[in-house]
């Protein structure tokens, strides 16, 4: 299939994106998240857990508890979601770490490597969950 984001890596944007969505003040259940973006919810559960613990959502606990942004929707960036589910984004093993390729010193390839990571982290960097956002969108 070639190079692409990981399924928890898009669930994870469609996820919080859904939360950008919904007016301050008020959560999400695991459920109602799940439904509306057409994800697992077993899987769904660990993804949000990883987007909790990289301090992105935050989780409230009760009868009438959910989910919600940790941080204004313009502060969350689509790379910061998806290294919170995924870790580090690599187009390349040498990109990330040069010392464990012996051909990064010589490689023709390395600085195409080097150059589109660049670009594809400012991309992925310049997309703020704000800018998803229906609300957005329409308004």
């Amino acid at each position: 299939m070639g190079l692409q984001l990981t399924r928890g890596g898009e669930y994870a944007i469609r996820a919080m994106a859904y939360l950008a969505d919904i007016p301050d003040g008020r959560v999400a259940s695991l459920h109602e998240i799940g439904h509306a973006q057409d994800v697992p919810e077993s899987f769904l559960a660990k993804i949000l857990q990883s987007l909790v613990h990289a301090g992105l959502a935050e989780s409230r606990r009760g009868a009438h508890g959910g989910f919600a942004l940790a941080k204004p929707a313009h502060e969350i960036s689509m790379r910061a979601v998806v290294e919170a589910v995924d870790g580090p984004i690599a187009l390349n093993t040498c990109v990330l770490s040069p010392d464990d390729c012996g051909r990064s010193d010589h490689c023709r390839m390395h600085a195409v490597w080097i150059e589109a990571q660049e670009r594809m982290m400012a991309v992925l960097e310049g997309v703020s969950l704000a800018s998803l956002s229906t609300e957005t969108r329409i308004g």
